[in-house]
């Protein structure tokens, strides 16, 4: 999904083939996830309104030190989670490191891919990790040039997109039961709102998204099928 996006945008040939590359392994520090162990953490925290993001957690606790998130809800919580049957085992602390210790886990995980990437003649860059952490950590792209910050917009405002249309991701990975195209362009106008992704490249994904360049995707997401009220919000979505 990114690629006709960034494509569309202008993004370079030799630059695309890293682009097309990061997306692909953007999740890669959520390599081992268990879904029943995820879900069941991450809910616990969305119902007690527990900051879940990294930049969130620092906001509500501004005395934590930064990369050190993960460390600070285990130590607040640890209790909690106790009567949850949620006891600090390597593998519940393992999951909770996969969203307040992101940046730590998909750069020990990312290792051994750089080197393999080496050997398809695909060059790893910096930029490629960083548009990876887009989400987790805005201040990351605070200073990268302006091409930098927009594929990281692409990248997380796609990611969000499939994932919030995706019924089997949804219940996987965010606790939630019922997805809609709606609520995720909801959610889309919601970031640009937050001037976390442009107008230029949420218009140019409504646009996309009209012309179909989506649908095979999104039908996947929705296990298959396309209901006909489905196709008509996509052949009419607008900015």
């Amino acid at each position: 999904m990114c690629v006709p996006v960034a494509v569309a945008l202008g993004c370079t040939i030799p630059r695309l083939q890293q682009f097309e590359a990061a997306c692909l392994l953007h999740d890669m520090g959520r390599a081992g996830l268990d879904p029943e162990l995820f879900g069941k953490i991450w809910l616990w925290a969305k119902q007690q309104s527990i900051p879940t993001r990294p930049g969130e957690w620092r906001a509500a606790h501004p005395e934590t030190v930064y990369g050190q998130e993960s460390q600070a809800f285990m130590k607040q919580y640890h209790n909690e989670l106790k009567k949850q049957g949620l006891s600090l085992t390597s593998s519940v602390k393992d999951h909770i490191e996969m969203r307040l210790g992101f940046a730590r886990r998909l750069k020990k995980n990312l290792r051994p891919v750089k080197t393999h990437l080496r050997t398809l003649e695909i060059p790893w860059a910096p930029w490629m990790e960083r548009i990876m952490l887009y989400y987790y950590y805005p201040e990351k792209l605070d200073k990268a040039p302006g091409w930098v910050h927009q594929l990281g917009e692409i990248l997380m405002a796609c990611e969000k997109l499939e994932a919030y249309s995706n019924h089997r991701r949804g219940q996987d990975y965010y606790a939630r039961s019922e997805e809609s195209f709606q609520a995720a362009f909801r959610y889309l106008r919601q970031l640009t709102r937050q001037h976390i992704v442009s107008q230029e490249v949420f218009r140019t994904i409504c646009r996309l998204t009209r012309e179909g360049c989506f649908t095979t995707i999104l039908r996947q997401a929705r296990g298959g099928r396309l209901s006909s009220t489905e196709q008509r919000f996509l052949s009419s979505v607008a900015a």
